[in-house]
């Protein structure tokens, strides 16, 4: 009986230590895809600058699909710049998309056409533009709201 006894031990003893080294997350590790800034979009009432987004661009057809799917935490002033080529009613969905944004519609010359706030993380329902729009800024949400940002106002970007 003493055998089995050491034998009981020793099993629960490295069980124990095989779910202590279970892997835990690193809280200083970021979640999900993170996003490269590496451009300024300005937003202007006629002459004057309203405020100034950081954001990453997405110009192919692959990094517009993916856009901001997929990112948990984006700093307050940072955003995505989509770029198209052309002029059309635009669409966007949250699907996959965690943060709750607000996104504003520009057209050719850079003016914010729509502006839909607040939208819903996950959703697949559809985020319309009803205008054509070239350029879509999205944002977190509440950001147009802190700035006062509205349609008529223009951008630019570096």
């Amino acid at each position: 009986m003493h055998r089995i006894e050491i034998f009981l031990s020793v099993v629960l003893l490295l069980s124990f230590i095989l779910l202590s080294c279970k892997g835990e997350e690193d809280p200083t590790e970021p979640r999900g895809r993170t996003i490269n800034p590496d451009h300024l979009v300005i937003i202007y009432d006629d002459s004057e600058t309203v405020t100034e987004v950081h954001v990453a661009l997405a110009r192919t057809e692959s990094e517009r699909t993916t856009g901001l799917m997929n990112v948990y935490e984006m700093p307050f002033d940072t955003g995505m710049l989509f770029l198209f080529d052309n002029e059309q009613p635009r669409s966007f969905w949250m699907a996959n998309t965690p943060l709750s944004l607000d996104i504003l519609f520009l057209d050719q010359n850079r003016e914010i056409v729509r502006i839909r706030t607040n939208t819903i993380p996950y959703s697949e329902r559809q985020v319309t533009s009803e205008l054509p729009a070239q350029y879509v800024l999205e944002v977190n949400a509440g950001f147009v709201r802190e700035h006062d940002i509205r349609e008529g106002m223009r951008i630019d970007w570096e």
